[in-house]
């Protein structure tokens, strides 16, 4: 049977949110929470089916996981000219992040009315550079955030982009700490947990969302940061990071995305995964390239170089972390959301979509597997929390791949399941 053709759909129903550490091994094992097979069997479901697509199949010649996560990588479609309007966020102690904002297809500015972002490069986010805040009949606005080593250019979020621009959404896709065209604005790089940062950017989304709904969608490690930014207290005696007393998002979807980083590192770190391993860390050295002082040359000289290093290294002393276990432990979302839906208090997030590939190569799908168990049981015992929540895992698709016989060449299978989720969320149809 060829790789993908079979996928198993996991479908928690719409359910809980609220949020905590629930038993995560000392060595990152999900102590217990592996569904067993009859609760797999159990927890399946047509959710493609209900969102309007076929179930997941591997795309010709793109067959296995290595194949579906590469694809992008060598063969990317090229996606024209970006038209995002460049604007900022100020994030504290000078620094500032850059996101583009695209505006529906029918509604895009003249990029030749745009202010040069030399002269405009104190604006807001919510006053972007050109037209300025309207986004007209816009359905809602999402933002796209890239995955490690990515940024607002890389093939995966221009794709889905450009498919919810043609959809009705406005789309503002940032770029964190050090990454892409953030990198001469923001001193540093940026880490799975980087609230102080992303939850200036929601707040300020929210305002240019300006009534609309507010979503969000995180590729890889993308999803990891929106996930914390979700269930982060506000600090004590600050005001509300989100304007209007609404929540951060409305809605969120997580594409690939590590829930637990410990065990995400064992699996890129194993040896089948070396060129991945090197690949991740040219485009972190990148990132961090220059920085006064001069961070790259405290990691390790040796011939097996690794993103635990880099996270040991750089990572967990910029962020405040003691060690590179605490910054694992602290920023791996997976603990807090099954002792939320155990508690009954729910997920503490948005009406939220989980999407993984159980033959994902850099991360496992079992901390993804545990919480679709953890749902579906507080659904039939009764004691799902508020919100709601849904988890697919397919079969195939790689990390953040999905490439299936019916896209039409500018989505993919996941771009489309995403943006049925969204619009079922903003209760609009296909």
């Amino acid at each position: 049977m060829e790789q993908g053709s079979t996928p198993q759909d996991w479908f928690s129903g719409f359910l809980p949110s609220r949020v905590g550490p629930a038993r995560v091994s000392p060595t990152g094992g999900l102590a217990g929470k592996l569904p067993s097979r009859s609760e797999r069997l159990a927890l399946k479901s047509s959710l493609a089916a209900e969102l309007g697509l076929p179930p997941y199949r591997a795309r010709f010649p793109w067959w296995g996981p290595d194949l579906q996560t590469l694809r992008d990588t060598l063969r990317a479609a090229a996606p024209g000219p970006d038209p995002g309007e460049p604007v900022l966020t100020e994030v504290g102690q000078g620094d500032r992040l850059m996101s583009l904002l695209d505006r529906p297809l029918d509604q895009q500015v003249d990029q030749g009315a745009h202010q040069p972002l030399e002269t405009g490069s104190h604006r807001p986010l919510h006053q972007p550079q050109g037209a300025g805040s309207d986004l007209g009949q816009a359905r809602g606005l999402v933002l796209v955030l890239h995955g490690l080593g990515g940024s607002s250019q890389a093939p995966g979020v221009r794709r889905l982009g450009q498919l919810l621009q043609r959809h009705g959404f406005a789309v503002l896709r940032p770029n964190l700490r050090g990454a892409g065209p953030s990198r001469p604005f923001a001193r540093g790089s940026y880490a799975a947990q980087c609230n102080r940062d992303l939850l200036p950017l929601l707040a300020q989304a929210r305002q240019l969302a300006a009534g609309r709904p507010l979503l969000a969608v995180g590729l890889s490690l993308g999803g990891t940061v929106l996930l914390n930014g979700c269930l982060a207290e506000d600090p004590l005696g600050s005001p509300s990071p989100s304007p209007f007393g609404l929540p951060r998002l409305d809605g969120l979807a997580c594409v690939s995305s590590p829930l637990d980083l410990v065990a995400c590192s064992a699996q890129i770190d194993q040896p089948r995964n070396r060129l991945y391993q090197r690949w991740l860390l040219r485009r972190l050295h990148q990132q961090v390239q220059g920085d006064v002082p001069d961070v790259l040359h405290a990691l390790p000289r040796g011939p097996a170089p690794s993103i635990r290093s880099f996270d040991a290294h750089i990572t967990a002393p910029r962020w405040g972390y003691p060690s590179v276990e605490a910054y694992y432990s602290e920023a791996s979302p997976l603990a807090r959301l099954l002792q939320g839906v155990e508690a009954g208090i729910g997920l503490g997030l948005p009406p939220a979509l989980w999407l993984h590939a159980s033959d994902d190569p850099w991360v496992p799908a079992n901390g993804t597997e545990a919480l679709a168990a953890a749902l579906a049981k507080a659904s039939k015992a009764g004691t799902a929390g508020p919100g709601h929540g849904a988890v697919l895992i397919t079969a195939g698709g790689g990390h953040n791949g999905f490439h299936s016989p019916g896209d039409p060449g500018t989505a993919s299978w996941s771009d489309r399941l995403v943006l049925a989720w969204l619009l079922r969320l903003v209760g609009s149809p296909c």
